[in-house]
């Protein structure tokens, strides 16, 4: 039978609609009616700056930009080329939006204010994680970046102030995972979606609507190597776990263990240790946006026994924190050990 020219068999489905992350956040923009449009291009500037990072991943090797520089940031940690490469492209994108009032980088010790006077337009503060895990880049291993997005408080007297909000009050919050594909996962506070980029147009398509983090899954990700110096309740979970069939995954870089997490279920651990008994992970950059979309697909996040990673009230922008995020019976898994710890 001749179908030349004939629509699709349902053309009402989600799956045959052809849909951009440019398309999707504009769709979205409804949810923000008060942003006036600044929100929108905040997330496009993002999108931007992935696709341009990515290329840099991508030919890192050729463009000899893999390596340390020798120097290191504010959190002690030794500076890769692509950290801070990765880190200008963020900048200087988000900087050419009229909406982004404040943009704060896990690599700069402050802040960057760009903008003060509000001058009756909403207005924004991005923070982020130019390129977690990026010592990965030397073996062709998973990288990304990870943002979170508050409505800036112009009515602080400090810049840092304005910043210091509880993850509770993020607007949106995602990640950029740079591997096998180029992945931009997405919550604006409804759900989560994912977008893989496309490089034959240059556009971010939708490939999933509304995740939600599968249970049941037996499996880990923690760093075991630290293991003889986590608290008492974290070995107890993970010799119960090593006894009853668990299989341990760790990448080594939090998106993409998160991602993994995100689409297969179990469980991301970043427990306290002796060398860091506040925890490694930052708060603002990494913990509450991850906290945020797992929370958003219906997952469950923590820090440590009792706090619930987004109602922690920050009191530095470079704060640390213990993590435990995943599905939400794989957590209670990890709480119910630390609780008898």
């Amino acid at each position: 039978m001749n179908t030349v020219g004939k629509p699709p068999a349902n053309p009402g489905r989600d799956d045959v609609r052809i849909m951009t992350l440019q398309a999707h956040i504009l769709e979205q923009q409804a949810h923000h009616p008060q942003a006036g449009g600044t929100f929108s291009w905040i997330l496009s500037a993002l999108s931007i700056s992935a696709k341009i990072i990515a290329d840099k991943v991508r030919r890192a090797r050729l463009e000899n930009v893999l390596g340390s520089l020798g120097s290191e940031n504010v959190q002690g940690e030794v500076q890769q080329k692509l950290d801070v490469l990765a880190n200008e492209v963020l900048l200087r994108t988000l900087g050419g939006r009229e909406g982004v009032a404040i943009v704060a980088s896990e690599e700069n010790e402050e802040p960057v204010i760009l903008r003060e006077d509000s001058q009756g337009i909403p207005r924004y503060c991005v923070l982020f994680d130019p390129l977690d895990g990026s010592s990965n880049l030397d073996v062709c291993g998973g990288v990304g970046t990870i943002f979170s997005i508050l409505a800036h408080d112009g009515r602080a007297q400090r810049a840092e102030d304005s910043l210091l909000q509880a993850g509770v009050r993020q607007v949106a919050a995602g990640y950029v995972l740079y591997g096998s594909s180029t992945v931009f996962v997405l919550t604006i506070g409804k759900g989560v979606d994912m977008f893989v980029l496309d490089p034959s147009i240059g556009a971010f398509m939708r490939v999933e609507q509304n995740l939600r983090v599968p249970s049941g899954n037996k499996t880990y990700s923690v760093n075991e190597g630290n293991r003889k110096t986590f608290p008492e309740g974290y070995r107890h979970y993970l010799d119960w776990a090593q006894s009853s069939g668990y299989s341990s995954r760790y990448a080594g870089a939090m998106v993409a263990d998160v991602h993994r997490i995100l689409l297969k279920g179990g469980v991301f651990l970043y427990p306290p240790t002796l060398k860091s008994p506040e925890g490694k992970l930052r708060l603002m950059y990494e913990a509450n946006p991850m906290a945020m979309i797992m929370e958003q697909a219906g997952g469950k996040t923590m820090a440590g026994p009792k706090a619930r990673i987004l109602d922690i009230q920050p009191t530095a922008i470079h704060q640390r924190t213990p993590v435990i995020l995943g599905a939400a019976d794989q957590v209670d898994a990890v709480l119910t050990h630390l609780a008898s710890g």
